[in-house]
């Protein structure tokens, strides 16, 4: 089945990702690369945000920053709901509607993690994605993993772990770090249904802007009223506030997450998670530029291990995806 292509009304961003025959490599890559940039910066507008409010957040507001980014990300592409009852099918379009429940479930499990446990445990909690995502996959999709991938998922995740140790003294925001650190688990696991579903809808036949557009217009909706459960609300901030909602919206969700859904469509789920580990060195290094944060020698040294634990993986998929092919031969 051939995949159809974006709107016409679709955002730039998303209209020139294409939805059409396979991308050379360096493409797919360098599109993957860029993702992974624009979602590193989420963590420079939540700084920026806080520090307009004194620092002092709370689950309310971390709820209205992440139902704010998918609010934006669902406007700007609301043009495509026109053509979506003609264009896609019952089956796609709850596809990926179960994928925008995915992706709300695992914004809220996440962000409320924060309010219990450190952002580096948190953090490096989520990010065991890839050992979610290659086990899921295995299950269910028999899809093989090769030793050097766990190898160099094993070695990337505990870079994570040097990351994180080298954080700690800024650690426990509540008094719950149990309970933090299973939500983030929890959140990691989640966003791995999200991940694979994602990847299997769009391999379907469903174009990535109307993938995209659902999933993001599911998910917002689903979060947006949780700020007023909470007792919080989205009125009486600084007016700089909404620009850094916006530019969230903008770049981490829109520009980001939708890269790495379009890339989902060419690579495996697990190489996709594996580039996302880079995040924290990426946000690291903006943090560097931006405010002069100089991390540790523990995150220094982690950002390498990361970087190793990577390349082990891609290039022991490599040889896994050869010895395939030769055997096709």
């Amino acid at each position: 089945m051939g995949f159809s292509t974006p709107d016409k009304e679709s955002p730039p961003i998303v209209r020139n990702l294409g939805d059409g025959g396979r991308p050379p490599a360096w493409r797919v890559v360098l599109i993957l690369l860029l993702g992974v940039l624009a979602v590193s910066t989420a963590a420079i507008w939540v700084r920026l945000a806080l520090g307009l409010v004194g620092g002092e957040g709370g689950l309310a507001f971390t709820l209205v920053m992440a139902a704010s980014r998918l609010t934006v990300a669902a406007l700007l592409l609301s043009g495509n709901w026109r053509r979506i009852p003609r264009q896609v099918t019952g089956r796609q379009f709850w596809g990926a509607a179960l994928s925008g429940l995915f992706l709300a479930l695992h914004f809220a499990a996440w962000i409320s993690s924060l309010s219990y446990t450190s952002i580096a445990a948190s953090t490096t909690l989520v990010t065991t994605t890839p050992l979610w995502v290659a086990l899921l996959s295995w299950l269910f999709l028999r899809e093989p993993v090769s030793g050097g991938t766990w190898l160099g998922m094993a070695i990337a995740l505990g870079g994570g772990g040097l990351i994180a140790s080298g954080e700690m003294g800024s650690a426990v925001s509540g008094g719950q770090p149990l309970l933090g650190n299973g939500l983030a688990l929890l959140g990691a696991w989640i966003v791995s249904l999200h991940l694979l579903l994602g990847r299997k809808v769009q391999q379907e036949g469903l174009g990535l802007a109307h993938y995209v557009t659902i999933t993001y217009t599911v998910a917002a909706l689903l979060l947006l009223p949780l700020p007023w459960l909470l007792g919080g609300g989205y009125g009486g901030y600084p007016p700089l506030f909404y620009g850094y909602l916006l530019l969230m919206g903008l770049l981490p969700q829109l520009l980001g997450h939708t890269s790495l859904n379009w890339a989902l469509r060419w690579l495996s789920p697990t190489w996709v998670t594996l580039a996302v580990l880079l995040e924290p060195i990426s946000a690291s290094s903006l943090g560097l530029l931006l405010f002069g944060e100089v991390p540790g020698w523990e995150v220094w040294l982690g950002g390498i291990v990361v970087l190793t634990g990577v390349a082990i993986a891609v290039l022991g998929g490599r040889k896994t995806r050869g010895d395939r092919d030769q055997s096709k031969g």
